[in-house]
């Protein structure tokens, strides 16, 4: 196949590809103004990827050729398949490669905007090496000023060991830590590559011997639901149930959702806290442990 129908067909296999993804999974709007085409638009699919609309335009045109990394970052964007994947890097001649080093993870608007109106919800968003990346008001309210916690400490199985709020937040924090140590184990597989994964498990074993004691049990986990009881300073006993739910953009990000039992005491006492962050108190600020 000569190297311009190769091309030809690499952009026209990413547009089908686009266009077969429902955008309302991905956090973008639906509704209102009509969407003149299916599935995502080229500017959606390009920020996702973190390129410009106008290179990967030109990859989908055939008039560019796409490197490696972008190529993978366009293929997890676009949620491909092992097979596709791979006919993705053979119509670009390319040698498909391990998972790359993981770039930056920023909350792209529209899922930040999502958060923002989520006035009655807490919520935040992991990243890989459980990074907190993004979050509400009343996610800050309910765990901790995220906003005030130093950004290299700014991880929540940094936050679950060196911030005695944060560790005494959750009643039953031992079973709390050892899931986010399981899921730190998970990622460590997926990026082995990554150095600040590596330096995170550095500081975390320099510190915390409890830390070393369930890294070297290898158990492995991926992210899940469940319920739990916290001890929160401004209102008390919450027993909440939280959920986690992947972002379409960045399957590595994921969203953590709490939420009260209708009717319940707890119910009370989160829509107390969200009254709390309206009237412009400020979250809760759990001492660091340096």
């Amino acid at each position: 196949m000569a190297t311009d129908v190769r091309a030809r067909e690499l952009g026209a296999f990413l547009r089908a590809r686009r266009a077969a993804l429902n955008p309302a999974t991905f956090g973008v709007p639906v509704s209102g103004a009509a969407r003149r085409v299916p599935g995502l638009r080229r500017r959606e699919v390009a920020e996702a990827a973190a390129i410009s609309v106008e290179y990967y335009t030109r990859i989908e045109q055939g008039r560019m050729a796409a490197s490696g990394p972008v190529l993978a970052d366009l293929a997890r964007v676009l949620r491909l398949t092992d097979a596709h994947r791979a006919y993705l890097f053979d119509l670009a001649g390319k040698v498909e490669p391990t998972l790359p080093h993981p770039r930056r993870q920023v909350v792209q608007a529209p899922l930040q905007r999502a958060l923002d109106d989520l006035a009655t919800t807490p919520a935040f968003v992991l990243g890989r090496r459980t990074d907190v990346i993004g979050w509400n008001r009343l996610g800050a309210a309910l765990i901790t000023d995220f906003a005030a916690v130093p950004e290299d400490e700014r991880t929540f199985i940094w936050l679950l060991f060196a911030h005695p709020g944060v560790r005494s937040l959750y009643a039953d924090w031992q079973d709390v830590v050892e899931l986010a140590v399981a899921q730190l184990r998970r990622d460590s597989a997926r990026y082995p590559d990554d150095p600040e994964l590596a330096r995170l498990v550095e500081r975390l074993s320099a510190q915390f011997p409890e830390f070393i004691e369930m890294w070297t049990v290898h158990e492995v986990a991926g992210r899940g639901t469940g319920r739990k009881t916290l001890h929160h300073p401004l209102v008390g006993e919450l027993v909440l149930d939280w959920e986690i739910l992947a972002s379409a953009l960045d399957p590595d990000q994921q969203i953590v959702l709490w939420t009260a039992e209708a009717g319940s005491e707890s119910a009370s006492r989160l829509r107390r806290l969200a009254d709390s962050t309206r009237a412009g108190c400020s979250a809760p600020e759990h001492p660091a442990t340096r």
